[in-house]
């Protein structure tokens, strides 16, 4: 999760559930190209590809989204419900406590809870969701609530530290990469720690890209650290935030226009625009977007030949 190869603890840790419920597991692991015998190599490890395909497969397998590993199943769509519940929330705090609710509706479901501490925001994971003895699942739930929180604002939020009621496991050595952060263990309830600052950022996704990024999750979640927005969605906010706040917006919607057609030297654009000189629309256009011109119009000829490019 998160790492160009995974543990071999991870693959067998994800397939309990669907043991306990008596499926055969050998299918559902060549379905992924794993081949069964590589269980038992402590030392063994798969691709994110295998590992993406296995969940896939168990998911379809099991018919719920906690893969039998709870005490009790969550029926597919219930995720993507609670998405689009929180796409609404006026920023992430709010959002954050929002699909915590929404959880808390389902018995046997976890027991979320976002609480502040002074400067600091704790995601609380606070029961051991039925018989996952390896943790697996509350490991997901961290790693997923991290990058869709991070997905909703276009930008990854760095964790301070991660805190988990158990031992140290064999793998812990996996841990700070999975989780990018100092880790503890023996703590009361599995915990994850950011800045407070960040749960005022506003939620920049709309219903489209839900849709896309729901095609692909939450496996996808599981595999890709980053979520940074395109420089495309950048520029389109800057010009929404333009258009509120600031009395040269005419400016700024004429470059973007110009620069999106591809056609007029910058330096023409920036005198046509009023500039004296070129340096100045260029910082200018940096304060206002985050990115230079040229890098911008670059950016256009990406989408218009049907690519795309994550800011990083």
């Amino acid at each position: 999760m998160g790492k160009r190869t995974i543990t071999v603890h991870h693959v067998r840790a994800v397939l309990r559930g669907a043991e306990r419920h008596g499926l055969d597991t050998v299918p559902l692991l060549q379905t992924a190209g794993i081949p069964p015998l590589l269980l038992s190599d402590d030392r063994a490890r798969v691709t994110a590809d295998q590992f993406g395909l296995l969940f896939r497969a168990l998911y379809r397998a099991t018919h719920d989204e906690f893969l039998g590993l709870g005490s009790a199943p969550s029926r597919p769509g219930t995720f993507a419900m609670m998405c689009h519940a929180t796409l609404g929330c006026r920023d992430l705090g709010a959002a954050i406590e929002r699909g915590a609710a929404f959880y808390g509706l389902f018995p046997g479901g976890p027991d979320l809870a976002l609480t502040r501490e002074g400067d600091e925001a704790v995601f609380v994971v606070r029961n051991d969701l039925g018989r996952d003895e390896d943790r697996f699942l509350a490991e997901c739930l961290v790693v997923i609530w991290h990058r869709l929180c991070s997905w909703f604002i276009g930008r990854r939020i760095p964790l301070l530290r991660a805190g988990f009621g158990y031992p140290p496991p064999p793998h812990h050595d996996e841990y700070p990469y999975l989780f990018g952060c100092p880790v503890r263990y023996g703590e009361p309830v599995t915990t994850a720690v950011f800045s407070a600052h960040w749960l005022a950022s506003p939620l920049l996704r709309d219903e489209p890209a839900l849709e896309e990024m729901l095609r692909a999750s939450p496996f996808e979640l599981l595999s890709r650290r980053e979520y940074a927005a395109t420089v495309g969605e950048q520029v389109r906010r800057a010009l929404a935030r333009s258009l509120r706040a600031s009395p040269r917006l005419p400016s700024l919607g004429a470059a973007i226009a110009g620069l999106a057609e591809g056609h007029e030297p910058i330096a023409e654009l920036a005198a046509r625009l009023g500039f004296s000189e070129d340096t100045s629309f260029h910082r200018a256009f940096r304060r206002w977007t985050g990115t230079t011109p040229g890098a911008y119009r670059g950016q256009a000829d990406v989408v218009d030949h049907g690519g795309s490019a994550d800011a990083s």
